[in-house]
């Protein structure tokens, strides 16, 4: 089948194709690089390298341009006060972030580009908006986008249904999101940003940051691609500014689909630094949860659903990697093979299920839910060593579309962790009060996980499956 994903600006499922027939071309939106990542950035990052997989594995070659942000408020604000070259701190978190990457078993992108090394092509830009009659120059050197110039502003994040505020220009990178703005393509030097400007003619200073994504997708996948990508927080205003800056550049639409991941949660409330729950891979790591437990929690829920992490998720993670790597092994043995197959392996074969739920709107949980069902069936002592080894490929195949790597999870069994018995009364309840579509959905959140739920006369019993 096809994969088809939710498009953002149509609203609807669509089939992802590449539109020269040939190799499927994708940006996203990379972090901005002044501090350690985030396990909510990586939510992102981990389901749209599980969509690259999923394309690859199924037959479809992939150019996958991920951007660094190098220079925007943030970057500047932050080295300004650590009294560091930026470029030196830029670099020191853009290793950083590589590393993490590493860890969670992300594909590297294609092309990595970094907004510094693409100031021509910003600045090529800008001159471009601005003779089309689409920006305008400030007294003081800046330049700004005028939002009144394109009719079609808004049509990703649908506008229309929010109240309108135009003929304000604005500055800021963080700019609030409840009205719309003239926004800012060259950000005129300011005292506060020290040595970090660069020439231009319109004088010293730097590119916006809605402008860099831009000037980066297009000199990689020019002016029309297949898909763009990031969160659902991007959307207003930095994609809905992207499209209008690049379309009144180009002529042409910037890009055939719009793929948006939605928030993960920390203990059902917003991350941030003053709640104290916004987590980093080494702090996760330095409680003794490896990388390969935060990813599949990453992708334990659908991407068009906020996800709710919980510490608790990640003992729940490690059974369910500790029941997949049983089971591989058990696979292993009896196909009489001794080292796993090398990327890619042939065939999804008993776990076809599974991905076809991978290829269907990149549905993780339902995909993690069949592995644990087809593991069920299969009995390797019952196999011959041909059905056991399709198993075995089968096996490697659905976790390499995961990106799931199992090498440090083979542990003794372990019983029901609390959080799934939570699920589990909660599912309980909800039977009670006869609220059967939020007990069919608690008790498939469980089955992601690697559990199953036996009913009995007097309530119900958790085992793994």
């Amino acid at each position: 089948m096809a994969m088809k994903l939710y498009e953002t600006m149509e609203r609807r499922l669509c089939d992802v194709q590449p539109m020269d027939g040939e190799t499927l071309r994708f940006y996203c939106c990379g972090p901005t690089v002044y501090g350690p990542a985030h396990i909510g950035n990586f939510r992102t990052f981990a389901l749209q390298d599980t969509l690259r997989r999923v394309l690859e594995l199924g037959g479809c070659p992939t150019r996958h341009v991920r951007n660094l942000t190098d220079v925007d408020d943030k970057t500047i604000r932050q080295s300004q006060a650590e009294n560091k070259s930026l470029g030196a701190f830029t670099t020191h978190w853009t290793e950083k972030f590589h590393t993490d990457c590493a860890a969670l078993n992300l594909l590297p992108p294609h092309v990595e580009p970094s907004a510094v090394a693409h100031l021509p092509q910003q600045i090529e830009m800008i001159e471009s908006l601005i003779a089309s009659g689409h920006a305008y120059a400030a007294a003081d050197g800046s330049v700004y986008f005028k939002i009144a110039s394109f009719p079609g502003y808004g049509r990703l994040s649908h506008l229309d249904t929010r109240e309108l505020k135009m003929g304000t220009a604005v500055d800021s990178d963080e700019y609030e999101k409840e009205g719309v703005a003239d926004f800012v393509l060259w950000k005129a030097r300011k005292p506060e940003d020290g040595p970090n400007f660069w020439p231009s003619p319109w004088g010293g200073g730097r590119p916006g940051w809605h402008l860099e994504c831009s000037a980066m997708s297009r000199a990689y996948l020019g002016d029309t691609f297949d898909l763009h990508s990031g969160g659902v927080d991007l959307i207003f205003p930095h994609h809905e500014n992207e499209i209008a800056q690049s379309e009144c550049c180009t002529g042409h639409p910037m890009s055939r689909l719009w793929f948006h991941i939605n928030h993960l949660l920390v203990d059902g409330q917003k991350m941030s630094k003053s709640k104290g729950n916004l987590y980093t891979l080494d702090e996760l790591s330095a409680m003794g949860h490896t990388p390969c437990r935060v990813r599949y929690v990453l992708l334990s829920g659908h991407y068009r659903t906020p996800l709710n992490f919980t510490l608790a998720s990640l003992d729940a993670a490690k059974s369910a990697l500790e029941r997949i790597s049983r089971a591989e092994k058990s696979l292993r043995t009896a196909a009489g093979v001794s080292t796993p197959p090398l990327y890619p392996a042939k065939a999804p074969g008993p776990f076809a299920d599974a991905f076809a739920a991978l290829e269907d709107d990149l549905n993780t949980p339902e995909a993690l839910g069949r592995i644990f069902s087809t593991l069920n069936r299969l009995k390797p002592d019952q196999l011959s060593p041909a059905e056991a080894d399709a198993g075995y490929q089968g096996l490697h195949f659905i976790l390499q579309a995961l990106g799931l790597d199992l090498s440090s999870e083979l542990q003794a069994p372990a019983d029901a962790p609390p959080e799934i018995l939570a699920l589990a009364q909660q599912r309980w309840e909800a039977k009670q009060a006869k609220d059967w579509s939020t007990a069919d959905a608690l008790r498939k959140q469980v089955d992601a996980l690697g559990w199953t739920i036996n009913d009995t006369k007097e309530g119900f019993t958790v085992g793994p499956k």
